[in-house]
């Protein structure tokens, strides 16, 4: 098996702008994996809360990793490699969606076929990062004239506190009129719990459908007295990292949010999914800045997934690889063996 790395720029449209800061132009590491004349593809995104926060770190860990001899394991016994050796999830990432990639394109079935899995029914959401109400108004046309998205996820938890959140959430409400969309609010853990009572009953008001993250992450202990009486749902996403996070707070929440960049890939993924639903719990699968081969491996799974935010190569200027599209308001993967993405350019690192 032969594994090489490139790092590629992902130049975005528009910055995003979240609780924590701001993120704008960022460098993937993209994983291509090849045996038997077989290629699978898979990309890293490298983040700080994920373990690894630079393109050379992610490198420089699955190189540890290969170096431990994977050849001819399987892709279980190969994050439990990962894990003993305490490779970074994101940077393990990369090298689980492309092991998959290439079984399924060694049988020669798209990869939801080869787990058992519908193609996804669900529409995404698009994102809109914390800012200013004027620049909301100016944004949301860009969004949505010529889309056939009909969800938006509003970005909340400004650091300038709650009424800036408020202002600009109502200019949201008053710019979608024309576009027949819903709503959705993801604070990203930057409301206290004080805070986080407030907006969810002001929210319940105002069209909204659920509320992710209203805490940061390690406050999780808080979310038993936000859940009781709570208005509307409450997902977790930073909060929801791999399958056994879920048994600490299953009773305080109605749903979790997993990314392929936090859990390490797709096979921790399906775990973190038939966990929340042994649990009664809804699901949610986002990304973060990715291209459309981590998305397309995230519209592969997303067949039984309940909600869906899976945007952000629609965001890039331009994407450097090819694969899943939206298609009537669907992030659909491409009908092909694997998950039918791949890199269009192969600049070596």
């Amino acid at each position: 098996m032969k594994v090489t790395f490139h790092k590629v720029l992902l130049k975005k449209r528009f910055p995003l702008a979240i609780s924590r800061g701001v993120h704008g132009d960022t460098y993937n590491v993209f994983v291509r994996v090849e045996k038997d004349g077989v290629v699978g593809w898979g990309e890293s995104a490298p983040g700080k809360n994920e373990g690894a926060k630079t393109p050379d770190l992610v490198i420089s860990e699955l190189q540890k990793l290969i170096e431990t001899n994977i050849e001819d394991k399987s892709i279980y016994e190969i994050e439990n490699i990962a894990r003993e050796i305490l490779i970074s999830p994101c940077s393990y990432a990369g090298l689980d969606i492309a092991l998959w990639d290439w079984k399924s394109k060694k049988a020669n079935i798209p990869l939801y076929n080869l787990l058992g899995l519908p193609l996804p029914k669900t529409k995404t959401s698009v994102t809109l990062g914390i800012m200013s109400p004027e620049s909301a108004k100016e944004r949301i046309p860009l969004l949505f004239d010529g889309s056939s998205a009909k969800h938006l996820k509003v970005k909340l938890g400004s650091p300038k506190g709650i009424e800036a959140d408020k202002r600009m959430y109502s200019q949201v409400l008053e710019s979608i009129k024309p576009y027949n969309i819903s709503l959705r609010v993801d604070a990203n853990g930057g409301w206290n719990i004080e805070n986080a009572k407030h907006m969810i009953e002001w929210l319940s008001k105002r069209e909204c459908d659920y509320v992710e993250q209203p805490l940061a992450e390690g406050m999780e202990k808080n979310l038993k007295t936000l859940y009781e009486n709570r208005l509307l749902p409450i997902f977790v996403d930073e909060s929801c990292r791999f399958s056994q996070n879920i048994i600490d707070y299953s009773d305080w929440v109605d749903g979790v949010n997993l990314k392929l960049m936090k859990s390490g890939g797709i096979t921790e993924a399906l775990r973190i999914l038939s966990t929340a639903k042994a649990f009664g719990l809804e699901t949610m699968i986002g990304c973060m800045s990715e291209s459309s081969i981590s998305i397309s491996a995230g519209a592969s799974i997303s067949g039984q997934i309940d909600h869906i935010d899976l945007d952000s190569h629609y965001n890039l200027k331009p994407d450097p690889a090819s694969g899943a599209k939206m298609i009537n308001g669907v992030t659909m993967p491409r009908i092909a063996p694997g998950h039918g993405a791949f890199l269009t350019k192969e600049p070596q690192c």
